[in-house]
C-alpha cells in the first residue's frame, strides 16, 4: 500500500492538489476513522508520553508526508521512492546509537545493503538519462532529492519513538494519537506554504475521490495500524527492512499508470536484490538464534 501511496500522490498532484491540502485531506478522513474505533481513552498516561506522540505525529505524519508529497513535484516518483527508503538504514543507525544492546550484527548490515543496491537499480532501470526530468531544472531536481532525504530521517526518529510507545499502548491507540498530532502539526506547513483549497469540482473527480479513499483508507487507517502491531513484534529494525519492498510496488504500479515509465531488466534484477537481501537478513537472524 505505501508502495502505491507515491503513484497515487502523483495522480492528485496531477490533478493540481498541494502536497500539504492532500496530507491534510487525508488523515482528516483516517483519524475520523479510526477514533470512531478507539475512543474511550483520550489521553496518554502522562505528560512525557504524551509529548512522544507529538513527536510520533511530527516525524511519522506531518514532516514525513509533507516532504515526501512535495518531493514528487520536483523530481522522479521512483528516485523519491528511492531515498525515503534510506530510512531503514537510517532507523538502524539511530537504533545501534541509542541501545548498545540492539546493535545490527553483520548479516543484517548486509542483506539491508544487498537490498538497498537493489532499490538503487529499480530507480535507474532506465539508465542515468534523466529525461523525464527535463522539464525541471538541476535546483529543481536537487530541492526534491533534500526533501525525500529529510522524510527518510523523519521516519527513522518516528520509528525508534514508536519502540518506547509500543509497549505500553495498543497499535489503535497509537494510530490514532499519530494521526490527531500529525493534522494539527501540519497546520503551521499549510499556512507558511499558503496552499489554495481545491475547488469543489477537483475534489469531486472520480480520480481524486479513488485516490482519497485509497489513501485515507488503506495506506493511513490500516497500513499504520498493521506497522505499529508488527513493530511491536519483530522491533524496529527488521520491521522497517520490509520497506526495501516499497520501491517495488512503486515501480509495477507506475508502469500500469504510467506509460513512460516500462519495466525494465535492470529494474526487475534490482527487485530480485531486494527480496534476496531481505531473505538472506532474516535467514540469517534465524540460524543465530538456534
Amino acid at each position: 500500500m505505501w508502495g502505491a501511496s507515491f503513484v497515487s500522490t502523483k495522480v492528485l498532484t496531477n490533478n493540481n492538489l498541494g502536497s500539504v491540502e492532500i496530507y491534510i485531506y487525508r488523515f482528516i478522513f483516517a483519524y475520523t476513522l479510526v477514533a470512531i474505533a478507539c475512543h474511550k481513552k483520550l489521553f496518554a498516561n502522562n505528560w512525557r508520553d504524551e509529548l512522544l506522540f507529538a513527536v510520533c505525529g511530527l516525524c511519522g505524519g506531518s514532516i514525513y508526508f509533507i516532504s515526501e508529497n512535495s518531493a514528487v513535484n520536483y523530481t522522479r516518483v521512483s528516485e523519491v521512492s528511492m531515498i525515503t527508503t534510506l530510512a531503514p538504514l537510517l532507523t538502524t543507525l539511530l537504533i545501534g546509537a541509542l541501545y548498545k544492546a540492539e546493535r545490527p550484527g553483520k548479516w543484517m548490515w548486509i542483506s539491508s545493503v544487498i537490498a538497498f543496491i537493489g532499490v538503487g537499480m529499480i530507480v535507474f532501470k532506465d539508465g542515468f538519462d534523466t529525461s523525464e526530468a527535463s522539464a525541471v531544472d538541476s535546483k529543481s531536481a536537487t530541492l526534491g532529492e533534500l526533501l525525500a532525504f529529510g522524510a527518510a530521517w523523519s521516519w527513522a526518529v518516528y520509528s525508534v519513538v514508536l519502540r518506547k510507545l509500543n509497549v505500553t499502548y495498543s497499535a489503535q491507540f497509537i494510530t490514532r494519537k499519530t494521526f490527531f498530532y500529525g493534522m494539527v502539526t501540519a497546520l503551521p506547513f499549510w499556512f507558511i506554504s499558503k496552499e489554495p483549497m481545491s475547488p469543489p469540482e477537483v475534489l469531486l473527480r472520480p480520480e481524486v475521490i479513488g485516490n482519497f479513499l485509497f489513501l485515507g483508507v488503506g495506506c493511513s487507517m490500516v497500513a499504520y495500524i498493521l506497522w505499529s502491531q508488527v513493530m511491536s513484534v519483530l522491533g524496529p529494525i527488521s520491521t522497517n527492512n520490509y520497506l526495501y519492498v516499497q520501491p517495488i510496488a512503486t515501480m509495477i504500479i507506475a508502469a500500469i499508470i504510467f506509460t513512460n515509465d516500462p519495466l525494465t531488466p535492470i529494474g526487475c534484477l534490482g527487485a530480485f536484490l531486494i527480496v534476496g537481501g531481505l531473505w538472506l537478513g532474516d535467514y540469517m537472524k534465524n540460524r543465530q538464534l538456534r
